[in-house]
């Protein structure tokens, strides 16, 4: 099994909007599907409610890890934790992070999730083929959220 999910997709928006759908928690939760608490900061929890159908009954909870403007935005999270009488909190986390590119016609948007080789064994398989099934349709939906909202 792979460790890391990579996407990658061109965007039609510049990298100035992108990196506006990323990290402005608001715009971040429009496309992601998650009523967030607050602004990002390095070192701190994001926390808030999912609002993606059949998921509406979990929390999000992120870690930021960095912000480099208009380049780099990470977090780390527990992996397709969405069994509400597990603590995961013991658990390691996976490393989500998105690059952008500038290109002749927008933004390359690279996305990746690495540490799933530390994920407990009974679900690791389970949340690589979940989140990365995730990550195709978040994909999906940041384009639409920056070319409809430009």
């Amino acid at each position: 099994m792979n460790d890391r999910i990579e996407k990658r997709i061109e965007l039609k928006a510049s990298v100035s909007r992108v990196w506006q759908a990323l990290t402005d928690y608001r715009e971040f939760g429009e496309w992601f599907r998650v009523k967030l608490d607050g602004p990002f900061v390095v070192g701190e929890v994001s926390r808030g409610q999912i609002t993606y159908p059949g998921y509406e009954h979990l929390k999000w909870e992120a870690v930021v890890q960095k912000i480099e403007a208009e380049r780099l935005f990470s977090f780390t999270w527990h992996p397709y934790a969405i069994d509400t009488k597990v603590d995961y909190s013991k658990e390691p986390q996976t490393l989500v992070e998105f690059k952008l590119e500038k290109t002749p016609t927008g933004t390359l948007l690279l996305l990746s999730e690495s540490g799933f080789d530390k994920i407990p064994a009974g679900r690791r398989m389970e949340a690589f083929r979940m989140n990365d099934g995730g990550w195709t349709q978040q994909m999906k939906n940041i384009e639409h959220h920056v070319t409809e909202k430009p």
